[in-house]
């Protein structure tokens, strides 16, 4: 995880690709065909959404990455030929990736977000509701991340602000910057237990709130960092934009 560039990966907007208007085109990487067949109806239930090709290993789907350059492109990890990890990098040049695969392991999520991905999904883990949801976000360059993936991306992020503050770097300029997002006390003490790694419930049972005052909470303190996710509000917290 130390060479994950937390602040690389939160900054990367979307692929441009060719798709016209809000037409989100959907590349599937999966060496298993009963995956993909079951896939694409599922995405393709949503009338913005359209599967354009297939690819049954690594680097077909590069290929075909290169080719039509989709918006998304939903990879697997383990596949023939070339696996997942081995061609995302060249994939997210052309195309916005959505890792789907069977393994949560830190070993493997930290190089694929390295590598480029936006979202990460474990089979087992989502509705058919969470995989279009996914899709959607990582299409405008959002993150999509399960727990195990979230807490690398933060973790990075938390281990980075550590070094430079250990180091006493932009340390005065940190101090400065946190004054002008004009956090209350309460938004800092909520933003803070997120940075621990807490959900909502729990910090809602730490502070004595309710769930729906820390969600409120955790509403303002995006707005007033400008950022729509709980891992950008850190970045940005600790100073990386």
């Amino acid at each position: 995880m130390s060479d994950f560039d937390a602040a690389a990966w939160l900054s990367t907007g979307s692929v441009p690709t060719t798709a016209p208007g809000n037409r989100i085109t959907v590349l599937l990487v999966d060496d298993n065909p009963t995956i993909r067949a079951t896939l694409r109806p599922l995405l393709e239930a949503d009338p913005q959404i359209s599967v354009v090709a297939e690819a049954g290993n690594g680097a077909a789907g590069l290929s075909e990455a290169r080719r039509l350059r989709p918006r998304v492109t939903v990879l697997d990890h383990q596949m023939p030929v070339a696996d997942g990890l081995s061609v995302i990098e060249d994939i997210a040049r052309h195309s916005n990736v959505l890792v789907l695969t069977s393994n949560d392991s830190q070993d493997i999520i930290a190089p694929m977000l390295r590598g480029g991905a936006r979202g990460y999904l474990v089979y087992g883990r989502f509705d058919p509701a969470d995989l279009v949801a996914a899709v959607r976000a990582v299409a405008d360059g959002q993150g999509w991340l399960i727990p195990a993936a979230a807490s690398v991306a933060t973790g990075a992020v938390r281990d980075a602000y550590a070094r430079e503050r250990a180091a006493g770097a932009r340390h005065g300029n940190l101090r400065r910057t946190r004054r002008a997002f004009g956090l209350s006390e309460r938004e800092i003490e909520v933003l803070e237990l997120v940075g621990d790694g807490l959900s909502n419930a729990a910090i809602a049972t730490q502070l004595k709130l309710s769930e729906k005052t820390v969600k409120n909470h955790l509403s303002k303190v995006f707005g007033k960092l400008d950022v729509t996710s709980r891992t950008e509000a850190l970045a940005r917290w600790h100073g990386w934009r």
